[in-house]
């Protein structure tokens, strides 16, 4: 599994791709010469991992079943695999770090972020649908109940939900024009808000839709104003 770094030093910035694209797809995207200034200053690290979700909820040739291992196959690289190599790289037993995806990488980046506040600082969810049920055609279990944040947010209680509280760097953005579903990133930072959860809902135009332009913009806009 390949990780694409970028950047000298600063916080990191996880990016998990976009729909099934590979680690290189934020910077064929263009995505990263759009926040390169921020990375020249040192106001971020980047971090780019590989999607599996080709292998699971977006391959339909395979059981529903395997493709919810395969999820926790993923959480389990990105924690025990990624995370470690984030901190050797940047000299540091405890990396700050801010999970970051756009569309379906968007639930993974909030999800990872939620599951694991121990090892995240923050999150930022672009153009996301936060409930895993979206991609699962009716399965659910309890691997999609627990990576499926609209779903177990809801019963969160406990040192975890007090660690989530203490965060401050939690941001969902979504445009208002085609292929975009500001709803569920409405309905993410409600529920949130209702947790005790600082975050914020930034919501864009009409003439942002769900494609890169706005991606790209999004991203540039948010690590700006935010880091």
């Amino acid at each position: 599994m390949d990780i694409a770094v970028y950047g000298h030093y600063g916080p990191a910035l996880l990016l998990f791709p976009f729909d099934g694209e590979d680690s290189l797809g934020y910077e064929q995207h263009e995505a990263i010469a759009r926040v390169e200034p921020m990375l020249d200053a040192g106001r971020i690290k980047v971090f780019a991992i590989n999607s599996i979700d080709s292998e699971s909820w977006l391959n339909d040739e395979i059981p529903p079943r395997q493709k919810s291992i395969r999820h926790q196959q993923f959480n389990r690289y990105v924690a025990e695999e990624v995370v470690p190599f984030i901190g050797r790289n940047m000299r540091s037993s405890h990396p700050l770090i801010y999970t970051c995806g756009v569309s379906f990488g968007a639930l993974h980046a909030v999800n990872s972020f939620l599951r694991r506040p121990d090892l995240f600082e923050g999150t930022i969810g672009i153009s996301g649908d936060y409930d895993l049920k979206s991609y699962t055609n009716g399965y659910y279990d309890n691997d999609v109940y627990f990576n499926s944040p609209q779903d177990y947010l809801v019963n969160l209680i406990g040192p975890a939900l007090n660690n989530l509280r203490q965060k401050r760097k939690i941001m969902l953005l979504s445009g208002q024009g085609e292929g975009e579903n500001p709803d569920a990133s409405r309905a993410m930072g409600e529920l949130m808000g209702r947790k005790g959860i600082p975050n914020w809902f930034d919501l864009w135009g009409e003439e942002f839709g769900h494609n890169w332009d706005t991606w790209r913009a999004m991203m540039a806009s948010v690590i700006e104003r935010n880091f």
